[in-house]
Parts: C-alpha cells; sequence; structure tokens
C-alpha cells in the first residue's frame, strides 16, 4: 500500500501552544508491519474481550502475546484450553499450537511488541464512582518500557477524556511523546457475550486517535482483521459512544421494567401487551422487562458519563432514573415472591425456593452482576431457604454466598414451595419444571410456550 508523503501539525500532549509533528518514518514503518503481518501484537486483558480479539488477530497471521497477570489464564491459554465461551475450542487450539498465540503473566515483553491492546475491567465503587485501577496499573508497566514507533490502543469502557486526560501523561512519563513517538488510541469493546451471530470480526469497530497519525495507523491495525472500521474525530468522541450505546440499553430497560411494574398494580399482563406492541414494523424497538440488569455493561457503563457529566455542572436524569429502576427491579422480584408464597399460605421465613439461573444472561456462563444475586439476597432477609439451579454457573462466585448448583430434579421441585426463574436459559424443560412445580414465578417469559399448568404460572 502507498501512503501519500504529507505531515500534520497539530497541538497534543505538550504544553499549550506547542507544536507536535508525526514522525512519518515512523508511522510508516508501523503500517508496512501491519501489511505483512509482521507486526507483533500484545493483548493486556484475557478476559471476555481480550481472548477473542487475541484470537482473531492470531487467525489474521499476526504473532500474538497475551499479556495477563493471572498466572492460572496464562497457563490455560498456552495449553489450548478454553475458558471463553464466544472463543471456538478449536480456533484457540489451532492458533496456540501454530504458535501464533502465547501468553504471559508479566510485563517484560512489552518493547518487543509493535502494537498493544488494552482491555482490562473498569468496574465503579460502590458510591458509582468509575474505578480506573487496573488501566491506571497497566499505564504504569508500560510507560516503563515502551519504545518508538508503537501502538497502544485502549478497549476497556470508561468515561469521555479518560484516554487522553489519564491514560496520555502516564505513558508520556516515558519521555516519549504520542502522535510523535508513538501512536494512541481508543477503540470501544463491542462484546455481546453469546451471541452466535455477531463476533470480534464482523462487529463494526468505532476507532478514534490522539492526533490524526494515531488515528490513521489504529484505523489501519484494525482492518486488518475486522471487516468494517468507523473513524470518529477524537478518542473522547469513541469513549462517548460506547457508554452511550449501553446507556441507551440501560434507559429502555428501565422502560419496559417500569411498565412491568405499573402492569402488576393494574393487573395486567406486561409480555402480552409487549408481544402485541413490538407487531408494529416501525417506530419501535423490542426491549423486556426481567429481574435487574446485569453483566459489566449495562449496570455499570452509564454511570461513567453519568459521573463525568457532573464535572460540567450536568444532571444526566435519564441515566439517573433508569438506575433507580433498574436496581430496584430485583426488590420488586422479592416483594411478588412474597405474595406468591401467601397464595400458599406460607410465611417467607417458612418458604423453600429455587432460583432458576444465576447467570445474568442465558446460555452463558457470566454471573457478573447478576440480579439474581440481589434476588436471593433479599430473600435471605426474610428468612426464606433458597437454593439456585444453573448449569452454566454450577458455584455461586459472589462472595457473599455459598452454594451450590443443585440439581434440577423432580424432587428438588416437588420439595420446593416456589420457583423462581431468574433466567431463561434454553437448556430447561420449562414444561418439566411447571409438572413437577407447586408454582413458578417466572420474570423472563420462559414459559411463554408451556402447555399445561398455566395456572401455577405467575409472571412477572
Amino acid at each position: 500500500m502507498i501512503f501519500p508523503e504529507f505531515k500534520w501539525w497539530i497541538y497534543m500532549g505538550q504544553e499549550p501552544g506547542q507544536l507536535v509533528t508525526i514522525n512519518d518514518e515512523l508511522k510508516f514503518a508501523l503500517l508496512a508491519k501491519i501489511d505483512d503481518r509482521s507486526a507483533s501484537v500484545g493483548v493486556v486483558g484475557l478476559g471476555y474481550v481480550g481472548l477473542p480479539f487475541a484470537v482473531e488477530k492470531a487467525k489474521a497471521g499476526f504473532q500474538v502475546t497475551g499479556i495477563d497477570q493471572n498466572e492460572v489464564k496464562a497457563a490455560q491459554v498456552n495449553r489450548g484450553e478454553n475458558y471463553i465461551r464466544d472463543v471456538e475450542d478449536e480456533e484457540l487450539r489451532e492458533v496456540v499450537k501454530s504458535g501464533q498465540l502465547h501468553a504471559v503473566s508479566t510485563f517484560d515483553t512489552v518493547s518487543e511488541l509493535d502494537v498493544l491492546v488494552i482491555a482490562v475491567p473498569t468496574p465503579l465503587t460502590h458510591n458509582l464512582i468509575p474505578d480506573l485501577t487496573y488501566i491506571e496499573s497497566v499505564a504504569r508497566e508500560l510507560a516503563t518500557r515502551i519504545r518508538p514507533g508503537q501502538l497502544i490502543s485502549l478497549e476497556s469502557t470508561t468515561y469521555p477524556g479518560t484516554t487522553e486526560d489519564v491514560l496520555l501523561p502516564m505513558l508520556e512519563k516515558s519521555g516519549l511523546v504520542a502522535n510523535r513517538d508513538f501512536f494512541l488510541a481508543y477503540s470501544p469493546e463491542r462484546v455481546d457475550p453469546g451471541n452466535r451471530t455477531f463476533g470480534t470480526k464482523n462487529t463494526n469497530k468505532v476507532v478514534g486517535g490522539v492526533g490524526p497519525g494515531s488515528l490513521e495507523v489504529a484505523m489501519h491495525f484494525y482492518k486488518a482483521a475486522i471487516l468494517d472500521v468507523v473513524p470518529v474525530s477524537s478518542t473522547k468522541t469513541a469513549e462517548l459512544v460506547k457508554v452511550f450505546e449501553n446507556t441507551f440499553r440501560a434507559v429502555n430497560i428501565a422502560l419496559v421494567n417500569e411498565l412491568a411494574m405499573l402492569c402488576d398494580r393494574m393487573d395486567l399482563d406486561v409480555w402480552e401487551a409487549l408481544d402485541a406492541a413490538f407487531t408494529k414494523p416501525f417506530g419501535i424497538m423490542p426491549f423486556y422487562p426481567g429481574p435487574g440488569v446485569g453483566g459489566h455493561c449495562i449496570p455499570l457503563d452509564p454511570h461513567y458519563l453519568e459521573w463525568k457529566a457532573k464535572e460540567y455542572n450536568f444532571n444526566t436524569r435519564f441515566i439517573t432514573l433508569a438506575g433507580e429502576i433498574n436496581r430496584k427491579m430485583p426488590e420488586f422480584v422479592a416483594t411478588k415472591a412474597y405474595r406468591c408464597l401467601n397464595t400458599l399460605g406460607i410465611a417467607p421465613s417458612l418458604a423453600k425456593v429455587l432460583v432458576l439461573g444465576l447467570s445474568y444472561k442465558k446460555d452463558l456462563d457470566d454471573d457478573r452482576e447478576s440480579p439474581a444475586y440481589d434476588v436471593i439476597r433479599n430473600l435471605w432477609k426474610e428468612g426464606v431457604t433458597v437454593k439456585y439451579h444453573d448449569d452454566y454457573v454450577p458455584i455461586a462466585t459472589h462472595p457473599e454466598f455459598d452454594l451450590q448448583s443443585e440439581p434440577l430434579t423432580s424432587d428438588l421441585l416437588q420439595d420446593t414451595d416456589l420457583v423462581i426463574i431468574t433466567t431463561s436459559h434454553t437448556t430447561v424443560d420449562y414444561q418439566f419444571v411447571v409438572d413437577h412445580s407447586r408454582l413458578v414465578l417466572d420474570t423472563r417469559y420462559a414459559t411463554k410456550n408451556v402447555a399445561r399448568g398455566k395456572e401455577k404460572i405467575i409472571r412477572l
């Protein structure tokens, strides 16, 4: 590929008013290495985002080094043992066996790599304040090891300004200058765990760069393994895109959750109303209620934007309200469970309840921020004896819970006063559940196609 000879002059990464020149020699050298696949790639963080990306880049012909300080994960990767369902077992084994992918648990090889992609967690504190500990820790490690000519791209979800205000100054403590000596970009991950239609390769990738040289290099890198790459004018815009996408979902889920609570008061079936509403061929998009929201994205990401907005004396009322509604749902489910038990003449303190599904999403082994945990916590407060079943989550990983999944047998169901469906795994035979249960509280519309025993089903 031939690139035009040009120079950009921009204000970036220095004292106000100081000019920085793109180093065309470094840029063209890295672009050429990306083209011929001789560029070595490091992926920091081998979780739900990092491992699928590392495998995809290895499949595209790049030599990939996965960096994860969890030595167990690194060893699993090097043995070709898959722990992420969105990665095909055979694909992981093949790229490991061929030597295209290997993992390490230290940052010692950073200087040998041409591209570094950061995909580490960005949690919230208990006060809903962004916690950038992982990003800052990685930045400190990189700052002592980076060299001229490298591309560093952050993919972790965060608030607008993180790349330029937090990551950039930490990296420039190395003495190198972004967009001149190294290239810096932000490209938000767009991973939908369990989605068998859209994966890393065929999901559009948004990219923003710290300066035009960084954007050009990052675009080139991502295009090497992803079908469609969408450039935006800055890293701040790219960061905003990510938090908006998940805020959009959080607000709409809150809307249907609030509708579910209203329908409960009005003695109407929210699922019937939604099924009918979603037959409209225009002007509407399906969203569904549930026991709450889970995973890393929906419960957390909108609050990055909510927190950042306060810096501008701006209150994000939709985001705040959506969060409040969604966080109320586990308590609402528990309250409805007590009403169900009341119809059986059983006090909560004497009741036995089976929670069906602990992962936050169907057919997935991810229980991060799962609302099922909050449902259980609310039930425990009233003295309810709680068991759960979930083949995808055999052991509860939450620090407050010492529970293991129970086999879903007729004996277990018959010995239970109430079954609460909190995750609609397709591996569960819901007709079997209804047949052998006294009463079922369905928060996920999992019993939609059940033919017998409908009188035993109470829906959210």
